[in-house]
């Protein structure tokens, strides 16, 4: 009644917080990072790092909690990162850096405000494309509107109008014209500012209530600023702004462009925020797409596009027949070596586990993902490995006379002690994954999670719910149809117990007796296997390549390019998708083509079908397109992406170079560039620099000193001219519009333009600019990137196939990189990206397997009572990576960071079975079997669970291990580590660990001599 009432509990409190808990595709997590941002409108990249990072820098280096900076100068921006050490309290962090940024006094004055925000990872679930021939300005109201009419759905909170310009108000006055008038720009501009006021006065208490008084000149559109007097002479006359200027409401004069399948667009992105699914935002979304379309204009049309809840569904699909598919082998195999009927009440285990464990995972806020998701999948298999060997050892007992009752509570009681220590030993080897730092930490942090959370239900299971069943049964043999299946199975247990008994038991016989050769054969075959994976043949890899939905290339001309040019690249890529496209499959291969332009930068996305229905691979879609392409001439670099959004993505190699000399770093960096290039398996390289735009300097004279002019003088009336003098800014429905006051274009685009612009001195009086400063001509950076206070210079490659990188970088080191060092002295080195991924994520995994190979023979020191025999038992797990390699290689796989998640696990998995071994062969000891006697009767009594356990860990593993789905290939090597490698530790512990625990008593026999 009790176990039942459990049972009970379990399932059905299970299922109801199923319905409850959150759904993602990926795991939420905070970045562990603070961002520090400061605009500075038409800086060059060396003012902005003069002017702000420097200064930032200095005010939070040695902040309590953090850990490294980087910063970035762009034209116009820079950008200050700040990551925090692992374990620190990130609200004070930020918190602390705003307090120094407020100490700060030595910004330029003419930077926007500084935002300081902790970076959050946005959930993104869908794209809405708006296109068609219409003008920018009509696209942008209906993207708003269709911002809007999304943001009314219950189930959408946050949308994102990406790829288009900001809004803008030019006044534009001719030079001539404010000469004429006295005036300057910054004249108008605060002319224009004065005017344009919204103020509250206060309120008049009158005995019948208060009234509000309130200054009402707001202006929010360009032609209410027409009105304004910007000059009123004695006599009453006015001269308005429209008298002097001309308004334009439109957008910021930045080179951007948008295009869907050839014509203009705009892009909406649509995230979800808390509770909500990826597939509810995307039914929301879908719905608005169809109501919106039946009421655009005509030549207007919105697709919806790279719905990441596809992606959800797809591979919870997949885990979720992978998991039913593992549970049906798992039943099938216990029905084979065990009756039906207690292979039912074993695999019960399964289900009653993973709904029991989500008590503890909804207190321990995981998610139902793709991450927590296959941890289900990896104990499937491994989950029942406590029930079998409980309900296994009951069956033996019953079947040797006693009833099933007293069976239950015999069998139970007599494998408490083993079971117990060898599930603590499955937790064990997870926990290390829980102190893997970095991003990979962050996302895989959930799979101890849930395997503890499951193994813990799985022993309460195995201890008071699947005796209390077993014992309970009915005694009369079956009838009918499960009489039949009944039969067949006792006929197989006859055959399997007579296989046991006439062939594995004179083996084992032998291997004892030749117990030296057989541990030096398994010696032989460790060293091997070491051999193999230092030769590099093997090779590492960090993250397996997940393919995208879409094929992505990027292409980045020189700074300062004129837009024209970055057309005519854009349309050769498109044509080049649009070949590839029309040779296989048309729409069956791709469903539409996005592209855009931000100043140098080309980025085009051809949008694919799912992955059942497209004819290629995304992976060979970008190849085709690379090769269609060809060679474009003047390009920095161009990158072809079949993987971008996914974990695994970016460049395989990244070396960062630091020294104090620009130009320095600029050669060094070209140098390593060209040295990458002569590897024939590296592509899309970039040496990380590019020359930026041409950039003109003054100085002043000492003419225009002896008129009264001053360097900030000149500069603010040059930056007035060209930039334009802010007048204010002001937030208009959901968007903020800038109003400046600057020249004509026609007076702004051509460099004579500079040479004739004449000057307003203090005195009233004007000189040209060419007469009041030196000028020089020179280049600006494209940007400046920082690391803890060193510039620095990254060079990256990719390298195919990505496993071969850790060779390059082996080369790298030994030639490379030391004559880079004796070339340009001074020159530093690290790597980064990737590689420091990886070494870090492998040192903390090592350190974790240590220390867990530390606490797994302890927690096997207490029951074997020996300090010994737990070295027996732990043979097993070099043995078990030695299977992972060995799965790897028939899969064709090579080995990444998850294959070594695999193994940790695998090290508490395999000394399963060696314990329950060993902890037999002792028993039979005390009861008065001498040593060999003892272990060859426990290798013929165990080999029947030995060879279940293992059978269902891999069953429940080999859907996963044999899916060719492109979703899931990611996952793949840990599941090939851990079944491959339970597989060929069973091997080990049915051969090996009986020849081990011989030469022990041979040893202390000679000891005793």
């Amino acid at each position: 009644m009790a176990a039942n009432l459990l049972m009970l509990i379990l399932l059905i409190g299970g299922i109801v917080l199923a319905y409850n808990i959150k759904k993602e595709v990926f795991p939420y997590f905070d970045m562990d990072m603070v961002r520090i941002t400061v605009p500075y409108p038409g800086a060059s990249p060396q003012e902005v790092e003069q002017g702000i990072l420097l200064a930032i820098e200095e005010a939070v280096v040695g902040l309590e909690g953090a850990d490294e900076v980087r910063s970035t100068a762009r034209e116009g921006l820079g950008t200050v990162t700040v990551d925090m050490i692992e374990g620190e309290n990130l609200q004070k962090l930020a918190q602390d850096i705003r307090n120094e940024m407020d100490r700060i006094v030595s910004f330029p004055e003419d930077i926007e405000e500084p935002t300081i925000a902790i970076i959050s990872r946005k959930r993104y679930v869908v794209s809405l494309a708006l296109y068609g021939d219409q003008s920018e300005l009509v696209l942008r109201e209906y993207a708003e509107y269709i911002r809007d009419r999304l943001l009314q759905e219950q189930d959408i909170t946050q949308v994102e109008v990406i790829s288009a310009r900001n809004h803008e108000i030019d006044v534009e006055i001719p030079a001539n014209t404010l000469r004429s008038y006295s005036l300057t720009l910054d004249d108008v501009a605060q002319r224009i500012r004065r005017a344009s006021v919204e103020l509250p006065g206060g309120a008049i208490r009158t005995p019948s209530g208060d009234i509000l008084v309130r200054m009402k000149e707001r202006r929010d559109f360009g032609p209410e600023f027409a009105q304004i007097p910007i000059i009123t002479a004695s006599d009453g006359s006015q001269i308005l702004l429209d008298d002097i200027a001309i308004i334009k409401d439109g957008f910021e004069e930045t080179t951007v462009s948008s295009s869907y399948n050839g014509k203009p667009a705009v892009m909406l992105d649509v995230y979800r925020v808390g509770d909500q699914t990826p597939i509810s935002v995307s039914d929301a979304a879908r719905q608005v797409v169809k109501e919106v379309n039946v009421s655009l204009p005509q030549g207007l049309r919105v697709d919806l596009r790279n719905d990441r809840s596809n992606v959800y569904r797809q591979r919870l699909g997949l885990l979720m027949k992978n998991g039913l598919i593992g549970l049906a082998l798992v039943f099938i195999l216990l029905a084979l070596f065990l009756e039906p009927r207690l292979a039912f009440w074993v695999s019960l285990g399964i289900p009653v586990s993973f709904l029991g464990s989500l008590f503890l995972l909804n207190i321990s806020y995981v998610s139902i993902n793709m991450i927590s998701m296959f941890a289900f999948i990896v104990t499937l298999g491994i989950v029942v490995d406590d029930a079998i060997i409980v309900g296994e050892n009951i069956y033996y007992h019953q079947q040797r006379g006693k009833t099933w009752p007293k069976a239950a509570v015999t069998g139970a009681r007599e494998i408490a002690i083993p079971i117990t220590f060898a599930i603590l030993t499955n937790m064990v080897a997870f926990v290390p994954m829980f102190f893997v730092p970095g991003f990979m930490g962050k996302i895989f942090k959930q799979i101890p999670v849930v395997v503890i959370s499951v193994f813990a239900i799985s022993l309460i299971e195995s201890f008071f719910i699947l005796p209390a069943h077993i014992g309970n049964r009915r005694i009369s043999a079956p009838s009918g149809w499960f009489g039949w299946i009944f039969r067949a199975q006792q006929s197989f247990g006859r055959a399997f117990l007579k296989f046991v008994n006439q062939r594995y038991g004179p083996f084992l016989k032998a291997t004892i007796q030749w117990r030296y050769l057989t541990m030096a054969t398994g010696i032989a075959i460790i060293l091997v296997t070491i051999g193999y994976i230092k030769s590099g043949r093997m090779g590492f890899e960090l993250f397996p390549k997940i393919e995208s939905d879409y094929a992505k290339v990027t292409a980045v001309l020189p700074f300062g390019t004129a837009f024209e040019k970055a057309r005519q690249v854009e349309k050769k890529l498109i044509q080049a998708a649009q070949e590839v496209t029309s040779k296989n499959g048309n729409k069956e291969l791709v469903e539409g083509i996005f592209s855009s332009i931000h100043d140098n930068t080309i980025e085009i996305r051809a949008y694919l079908t799912p992955p059942d229905v497209r004819p290629l691979s995304t992976a060979d879609v970008t190849r085709r397109w690379r090769e269609q392409v060809g060679v474009i001439p003047g390009l920095e670099y161009i990158k072809f992406e079949s993987d971008a959004g996914g974990p695994g993505r970016g460049a395989a190699m990244s070396v960062e170079l630091s020294h104090q000399k620009m130009d320095l770093l600029e050669r060094a960096s070209a140098d390593m560039a060209k040295a990458l290039s002569f590897y024939p398996n590296t592509k899309d390289i970039d040496d990380g620099f590019s020359p930026g735009k041409q950039q003109i300097d003054f100085k002043i004279k000492p003419e225009a000193r002896s008129l009264g002019l001053e360097a900030r003088e000149v500069a603010r009336q040059v930056r007035h001219a060209f930039y334009g003098a802010e007048v204010l800014r002001q937030q208009r429905g959901r968007n903020e519009v800038k109003v400046l006051v600057r020249l004509p274009r026609q007076e702004r685009i051509s460099e004579y333009n500079l040479e004739e612009m004449v000057l307003q001195t203090p005195k009233g009086t004007e000189i040209l600019l060419r007469d009041a400063v030196y000028i020089s001509r020179g280049r600006s950076y494209t940007d400046i990137n920082r690391r803890n206070g060193q510039r620095i210079v990254t060079v990256t490659a990719d390298v195919s196939p990505r496993s071969q990188a850790g060779q390059i970088l082996d080369s790298i080191k030994a030639e490379i990189l030391p004559e880079l060092q004796r070339k340009y002295p001074g020159l530093a080195h690290s790597f980064e990206g990737r590689q420091a991924d990886q070494k870090e994520s492998m040192q903390s995994l090592f350190r974790g397997l240590l220390m867990a190979m530390i606490v797994i023979y302890a927690m096997l020191a207490v029951p074997l009572n020996s300090y010994i025999q737990p070295l027996i038992i732990m043979i097993a797990i070099p043995f078990g990576i030695v299977g992972a390699l060995i799965g790897h290689l028939i899969m064709g796989y090579s080995l990444s960071i998850l294959s070594m998640f695999g193994v940790v696990a695998l090290s508490g998995v395999v000394v399963n079975d060696a314990l329950v071994l060993i902890d037999f062969a002792n028993r039979r000891r005390k009861a008065g079997m001498a040593p060999l006697e003892a272990i060859q009767a426990s290798g013929l009594h165990r080999f029947r669970p030995i060879i279940l356990t293992t059978l269902t860990t891999f069953g429940g593993l080999a859907p996963m291990i044999f899916e060719t789905s492109r979703q899931a290939r990611f996952l793949i090597p840990m599941a090939l580590s851990l079944g491959f490698g339970v597989v060929f530790a069973t091997l080990i512990t049915l051969i090996l660990v009986p020849s081990f625990y011989m030469a022990i008593e041979d040893v202390k026999r000679l000891l005793k001599t």
